[in-house]
């Protein structure tokens, strides 16, 4: 994350950590109306796939050396609360929690999670060096979302 943004009418640089760090409010209606209502108003059924791929996207701008940086990053982005529940050799497991994504599920059934798998899949791609897919599976009862990423080291990024 060593990107750096100049501003040309001050001509001041700020780096992307400096905003980063700073506490933004964003309403939760304004990102909600614009993750739930107006990205699958533009992207149809294809959404998921888009923001899967979105998601990996986003991993190669903000690139994180560990998966202990990956936690904090999720709760700065405001995606929730992201903790591990099982890693092997060749999978982790993953829950994804926080009110919104709660109240999400349970509202809606075709909210989708796929921005956060990519965004998974190819953070790990990155650390492990081999190709890795993740998936989602939205849990109703709990309110909490359960992403699963899967990679063969034998298979190299």
């Amino acid at each position: 994350m060593s990107q750096t943004i100049e501003v040309i009418e001050d001509k001041e640089e700020i780096k992307v950590e400096e905003v980063l760090e700073e506490k933004f409010v964003v309403p939760a209606f304004g990102y909600e109306l614009i993750r739930e209502v107006l990205i699958p108003d533009i992207l149809g059924e294809e959404t998921p796939k888009i923001l899967y791929w979105a998601g990996k996207n986003v991993a190669r701008k903000y690139p994180l050396e560990s998966l202990s940086d990956i936690i904090p990053f999720f709760k700065q982005a405001g995606w929730g609360d992201l903790q591990v529940i099982k890693e092997s050799k060749s999978e982790l497991v993953l829950e994804l929690s926080s009110e919104m994504i709660t109240k999400r599920i349970k509202e809606n059934g075709k909210s989708t999670f796929q921005l956060e798998a990519g965004f998974l899949a190819q953070q790990v791609e990155n650390q492990k060096q081999a190709i890795t897919e993740a998936f989602e599976h939205p849990r109703k009862r709990s309110g909490k979302v359960q992403i699963t990423v899967k990679w063969d080291m034998k298979d190299f990024a």
